[in-house]
């Protein structure tokens, strides 16, 4: 190597540190501001009803029993004036279709109203955090408090605090308890806490997630775990209603005094306060577009609006709209004229047939229900009079509030004779049921070897017009 290459330097050039990306967010808890305004008071409205509806419905009484009684030992659920047996399960199917169809209609047209408003995630978050006012104070004093160092006044309040959520979540566990096993039965237990293990159990697991979802997790359970925010976007289009920051308005942001014109100091009308971010409760910022994490509650609505009022400036700069209004494409008055489209109309199509097939068969049911099982013990048997016999056990369900009187005929073969083992009158008290053994003779030379059909008649004796043929087999011989 020459001595001129020798003299040139070289550049030895660091490899850079690997950087460590988390998989992550870190979480940052969210004292939000508290706000007044029309929507908060629908909101408050919506979780008052809710929890009204919930925690109330189980304390009714219908005809001396629990109105709404989900009997699982028996087999029955009782809705009011209504028994539903097993076999009825078809129509929780139509309801789960007319919930799945009705929330994406609902979505398509108004987009996250019922996450803000009705949610339970959202109705037991406002509950607790009214608990959290009530004892820890506004959103300043709650953050200055958990900043403080432990001591024996931020334990107690701590306590307390934690205490009335635990006895509120607790509480909803055993009112979901108290619509299987009466709710009367499981407050006189409770001095003894003389319950069984399922009913503690779920007590507590429900009453344990509660608080776990509503107390700790909040806006975390709606970003991360809901998959309803995931997949709204699907059923969203440019007139689903949203809530939105009008920036052609807003934009650009910043302080002044009150009364000043924004367009004389070459800014929008957004005076960049924050407090739409303050209030949000999953601690998101409105002014930065539609995002999957908002819950569609408004609060940045009524925080801007009271903004607006102070500085004299019109409202709605942060309101409910769609994103065609947005664009230009159609006043904030014509909303309504934009909610029928095809979309709308094959959810609302759908949804109106399951619902009416639903009704209408649920309208035309039978008072009563009749099962048949044949006596595969003892397939056939011979008489003293040289017939064939076969045994069946008839179930009698009464669906109706008044006791009902059946009476029972056999046919399918000639001559059939039919014995009914016990009383010969079928008497079946309102929701309860009754088996009826039954023993069905044959001649041999109609009841051949194999399998005959043949048919059991139940009508009402009070009405026989009501009535029901139920298929069964003869065995022969």
């Amino acid at each position: 190597m020459s001595d001129s290459l020798k003299d040139i330097p070289i550049k030895v050039e660091a490899k850079p540190a690997a950087e460590t990306v988390s998989l992550y967010a870190v979480t940052k808890k969210i004292y939000t501001r508290d706000v007044r305004g029309i929507f908060t008071n629908w909101r408050i409205l919506f979780v008052l009803g809710t929890q009204l509806f919930y925690l109330g419905l189980p304390w009714l009484n219908w005809n001396g029993r629990q109105a709404v009684w989900f009997d699982l030992v028996d087999r029955k659920f009782y809705l009011f004036g209504l028994t539903i047996w097993p076999q009825d399960f078809v129509y929780l199917a139509a309801l789960l279709m007319c919930c799945a169809f009705g929330l994406f209609l609902w979505t398509t047209v108004a987009g996250r109203l019922w996450c803000g408003y009705s949610c339970p995630q959202t109705v037991y978050t406002e509950i607790m955090m009214w608990i959290e006012r009530l004892v820890e104070g506004n959103h300043n004093q709650r953050a200055k408090l958990d900043q403080q160092p432990m001591s024996a006044r931020k334990l107690g309040i701590k306590i307390v605090k934690h205490g009335l959520m635990l006895l509120f979540a607790l509480w909803t566990g055993v009112t979901l308890v108290g619509y299987y096993t009466p709710i009367h039965q499981l407050v006189a237990a409770a001095p003894t806490l003389s319950y069984g293990p399922s009913e503690t159990f779920w007590m507590l697991f429900y009453g344990g997630f509660t608080y776990l979802f509503a107390a700790h997790m909040r806006e975390q359970v709606c970003k991360y775990m809901c998959p309803y925010a995931r997949f709204q976007s699907v059923m969203f289009d440019a007139d689903t209603l949203i809530i939105s920051y009008d920036a052609a308005r807003g934009d650009p942001r910043g302080g002044r005094k009150k009364g000043t014109d924004p367009k004389a100091a070459g800014l929008g009308d957004c005076i960049n306060c924050g407090i739409c971010v303050q209030v949000c409760p999953v601690g998101i910022d409105i002014r930065d577009g539609l995002q999957y994490e908002c819950i569609g509650c408004a609060a940045c609505v009524d925080a801007c609006d009271e903004v607006m009022d102070k500085m004299n400036y019109p409202r709605g700069l942060v309101s409910y709209t769609t994103e065609n209004v947005q664009e230009g494409k159609y006043s904030a008055k014509q909303i309504k004229n934009h909610i029928l489209r095809p979309r709308v109309v094959m959810y609302s199509v759908v949804l109106l047939a399951v619902l009416s097939t639903a009704v209408i068969s649920f309208a035309m049911r039978l008072p009563f229900k009749v099962d048949i099982i044949r006596d595969r013990a003892a397939l056939v048997r011979e008489t003293n009079d040289g017939l064939l016999e076969n045994s069946y056990m008839i179930n009698f369900m009464n669906v109706s509030n008044q006791t009902q009187h059946f009476k029972l005929s056999v046919d399918g073969l000639p001559s059939l004779k039919m014995q009914i083992d016990g009383p010969a009158a079928i008497i079946v008290r309102p929701g309860a049921s009754q088996e009826v053994n039954v023993r069905v003779q044959a001649d041999p030379q109609y009841a051949t070897a194999g399998s005959h059909p043949i048919h059991f008649t139940a009508r009402l004796a009070e009405d026989p017009t009501v009535l029901t043929h139920e298929k069964s087999s003869f065995i022969g011989e």
